[in-house]
C-alpha cells in the first residue's frame, strides 16, 4: 500500500551546476521508494552535464537552456506533473545539493497523504550547533519578519523541502517570481489563498558551510524582503481605503439625513418639537451606523478575509469599536481642558493625533484579533 503511494507522488529536483551530490541524492530518493523524480537542469555549465543523472522510467530531466531562477525551474515541474501525470497525488521539492535526507523526504510526503489538503514543511532546527551563524540568523529575523508582519509563524521560513498536493499545483503555476523569492512569494500566497500548512522537523544537514547554495545573500534577501513588504503595505492600504470610504460614507449619509429632517421639520412632520441638536444627533447616529457596518463588511471581505462565522466577527468588531471611540472622545475631552491647547488649531492637532494612534491600534487589533483566521 505504502509503495502503491509512493508511485504517485513526484519529485522535484531543481539544480544549477551540480556536482557528485546530485546523484547521490536522486539515488538515495530512488532506494528509499519514490519512482518519479523529476530532475530540472537550470541552464547549468556544459562542465557540470555530466553529473545529471540519464532519462529512465524513474528520472525525468527537464532542461532550461539558460538560467532561469530556482522559482522557473520549479513551476516547470509543477506544470509537466500537472500535463503528464493524471493520477499524481502531489509533489515534493527537494534540493539537489546533500541538504535533505531521504526519510526526510518520505516523512513529508506520507505526511502531506496524511493531512490530505496541507501543504507539508521541512523545517531545520537552527539552534543545532552545525547551522552556520548566517544561516542561524538570517532564519530568526526572516521568522520574525513572517510573524510580525504577515501573522504566519513558521520556523524555516527558506526550507526547500515542502511536499505539495496535485490540487495546488495550479496556484503554483500563478504565484510570482522566478528566482528565490519564489519560495517565500509562495507562503505569502498559501496566506493569501487560505492554503493550510503543516511543519515537519527534519535533520538540519550543511555541507561546507552550504558554500555549494546558489543564494545571493544581497540581491536575493531584497527580492525576499520587498515582497513582504509589499504583502504587508498592499493590505494595510487596503484598511487605510477602507476607512477613507467609510468616512465619505458616513459624511454623504449625514448631509442626506439632516436634509430629510430640515425638510420635515419645514412642512410642519410631527418631529417638529425636535431640537436642532438633537437632530443633528440622530443625523450622527444613525449615520455613523452604516458607516459602521459598510466598514465591517469591506474588511471582513476584502482586507481581512476570513471563514469566521459571521455573528461572533461582528460581535468582535464592536466590541472594538465602540471602545475605541469612547477612548477617542474622552482623550481629547480631558487634553482640551489642558491650558497649552487653548486654540482651534491646537485642538484639532490633537484630535488628529490621537486618531492616528488610535487608527494604527484599530488596524493592528483588526488584523490579530476581531478578523483573526
Amino acid at each position: 500500500m505504502k509503495q502503491e503511494i509512493l508511485n504517485k507522488i513526484s519529485i522535484i529536483v531543481p539544480s544549477l551546476n551540480p556536482d557528485e551530490k546530485l546523484c547521490k541524492t536522486i539515488n538515495s530518493l530512488l532506494d528509499i521508494g519514490f519512482t518519479d523524480i523529476i530532475c530540472i537542469n537550470d541552464g547549468s555549465r556544459e562542465d557540470c552535464h555530466s553529473f545529471f543523472p540519464k532519462d529512465t522510467d524513474n528520472v525525468t530531466i527537464l532542461t532550461h537552456e539558460v538560467n532561469r531562477g530556482k522559482g522557473a525551474a520549479l513551476k516547470t515541474a509543477f506544470a509537466y506533473i500537472k500535463d503528464n501525470r493524471p493520477d499524481s497525488l502531489g509533489a515534493v521539492t527537494v534540493d539537489g545539493d546533500g541538504q535533505h535526507a531521504a526519510e526526510d523526504v518520505l516523512n513529508c510526503a506520507l505526511e502531506m497523504i496524511d493531512k490530505d489538503e496541507f501543504i507539508i514543511l521541512g523545517c531545520r532546527d537552527f539552534s543545532e550547533p552545525q547551522v552556520p551563524k548566517k544561516s542561524r540568523y538570517g532564519n530568526k529575523i526572516t521568522s520574525a519578519v513572517f510573524k510580525l508582519l504577515c501573522g504566519m509563524k513558521i520556523s524555516d521560513t527558506q526550507t526547500g523541502l515542502r511536499a505539495i498536493p496535485s490540487k495546488y499545483y495550479s496556484d503554483m503555476l500563478e504565484i510570482y517570481g522566478d528566482r528565490f523569492e519564489y519560495e517565500t512569494n509562495m507562503l505569502l500566497e498559501m496566506k493569501a489563498r487560505k492554503i493550510p500548512f503543516s511543519e515537519v522537523k527534519i535533520d538540519t544537514v550543511y555541507i561546507e558551510e552550504n558554500r555549494t547554495s546558489h543564494f545571493r545573500p544581497f540581491k536575493d534577501s531584497f527580492r525576499i524582503y520587498s515582497l513582504i513588504l509589499k504583502f504587508t503595505l498592499g493590505q494595510f492600504v487596503k484598511f487605510t481605503l477602507s476607512s477613507v470610504a467609510s468616512f465619505v460614507v458616513d459624511c454623504l449619509l449625514v448631509y442626506l439625513l439632516l436634509s430629510l429632517f430640515e425638510n420635515a421639520l419645514d412642512i410642519n412632520f410631527e418631529i417638529k418639537n425636535f431640537t436642532v441638536a438633537w437632530v443633528t444627533f440622530c443625523s450622527k447616529a444613525i449615520a455613523r451606523v452604516f458607516s459602521s457596518l459598510f466598514n465591517y463588511s469591506v474588511n471582513r471581505q476584502i482586507v481581512f478575509p476570513t471563514d469566521m462565522p459571521l455573528k461572533k466577527s461582528i460581535v468582535k468588531y464592536y466590541c472594538l469599536a465602540l471602545p475605541l471611540l469612547v477612548v477617542s472622545s474622552t482623550l481629547t475631552a480631558i487634553f482640551e481642558n489642558i491650558p497649552i491647547f487653548d486654540s482651534a488649531f491646537s485642538i484639532v492637532l490633537l484630535s488628529f493625533i490621537i486618531d492616528f494612534v488610535l487608527f494604527f491600534a484599530n488596524y493592528y487589533i483588526q488584523k490579530k484579533w476581531v478578523f483573526k483566521k
